[in-house]
């Protein structure tokens, strides 16, 4: 199987660069489309640091800035349980991940290497209450896109998720965590981690070492499963269940979306019945996952928007805010995700002021980031 084409130039941090990335990412109000912007605008992560303060000064507000001491223990802190903090730019960072709208700019992994995160993946999801019949053909699946040259990669959730990664063993597989890679959910998965290891395969989280998994992690951690992956298969979803989170995810992500057809009385595959009659792809075996993905492999994927940090990038020269244009931003905006390019014309602010003001609103915890670059006010 042809591995993915690169995505973006290689970029070396150096160890500076990294701890200042880690400093800025684990800071209040900087989630990764923000990280990208204030890259973008101060030119590096240390610019970015030091600039923060004065851009949120008329907010009236106090940002939390990551220390250099609290980045230094989580850094020692990956290194003790046999981890590493890997950049965007970075060889081992997942192909595919790269290329998603606002991709993480850092990712905690244990275990894996750029060999196999060069490789295709799909995802394999679906109900932690699942059936033996389930649990057989997720297997099958798995074990089958193994031998087809297929990374698998899955939530290391009960059921599932368990059994497609127990298949995929021998082949590749990633489990993507939705705490810190030091907090495994649920506990009685952890000798299939440490197997998944042993196998050459790889842990990933996207959160800070210690961080205690909640329910609203999960579905970040479904988008690490989906980005990952050229297509995602579900097995066994009920509605509304975490598995149609991670299809829909994958459509929004352009990714194919596959579904294993259920019985109409099993609760348990309503969801991934209903996906089928709204367009998934019908499948039942590897070799039908590996037909509709095909034509993905090849394609060139675009790369991310230019990270500047390792292109010596200087912070952008533009026109400064105007008294009155942040009330007229404001009015701008509503609770209704609305996409910024629509946002600048309707204005008449100007791209690179709308950028500036959305970076102080954005810190001020005022406004929500959605997929397609649209906002909305938190009221």
């Amino acid at each position: 199987m042809t591995a993915l084409p690169p995505t973006m130039p290689p970029i070396h941090l150096s160890d500076r660069q990294r701890l200042d990335w880690l400093r800025l990412i684990r800071s209040e109000n900087v989630g990764p489309a923000t990280f990208r912007d204030l890259l973008r605008h101060f030119g590096s992560a240390a610019a970015a640091l030091e600039g923060i303060p004065d851009l949120v000064k008329r907010s009236g507000r106090r940002i939390r800035l990551a220390s250099s001491e609290e980045a230094e223990r989580e850094i020692a802190g990956h290194a003790a349980i046999g981890a590493r903090l890997v950049a965007i730019s970075d060889p081992d960072y997942p192909q595919w991940l790269r290329a998603i709208d606002a991709a993480p700019p850092l990712l905690s992994m244990r275990g894996g290497g750029a060999a196999l995160m060069e490789r295709p993946m799909i995802a394999i999801v679906g109900a932690r209450n699942a059936s033996v019949a389930g649990r057989k053909i997720a297997a099958m699946i798995a074990a089958e896109l193994g031998t087809d040259g297929f990374v698998v990669a899955s939530g290391l959730a009960r059921g599932i998720d368990a059994a497609a990664h127990e298949a995929s063993l021998g082949g590749g597989t990633v489990a993507a965590y939705a705490g810190g890679l030091d907090r495994l959910y649920p506990p009685e998965n952890a000798a299939l981690a440490d197997r998944i290891i042993a196998a050459g395969g790889a842990h990933v989280s996207e959160m800070p070492l210690g961080w205690e998994p909640r329910a609203r992690d999960f579905p970040r951690r479904n988008r690490l499963v989906s980005g990952m992956a050229a297509g995602v298969v579900v097995v066994e979803a009920a509605e509304r269940s975490g598995s149609l989170i991670t299809a829909r995810l994958a459509g929004l992500q352009g990714r194919i979306v596959c579904a294993v057809p259920g019985s109409p009385l099993d609760p348990r595959s309503s969801g991934s019945n209903r996906l089928i009659k709204d367009g998934a792809h019908l499948v039942t075996a590897g070799r039908d996952v590996v037909e509709v993905v095909a034509p993905m492999l090849g394609r060139v994927i675009a790369p991310p928007p230019a990270w500047g940090e390792a292109e010596g990038a200087s912070p952008q020269s533009i026109r400064l805010p105007e008294d009155g244009d942040l009330a007229v931003l404001v009015e701008a905006l509503g609770p209704v995700p609305t996409a910024i390019d629509d946002i600048i014309r309707f204005t008449g602010l100007g791209a690179a002021v709308v950028q500036v003001l959305l970076l102080e609103l954005d810190l001020a915890g005022r406004i929500g980031r959605h997929s397609g670059q649209r906002v909305s006010l938190i009221a």
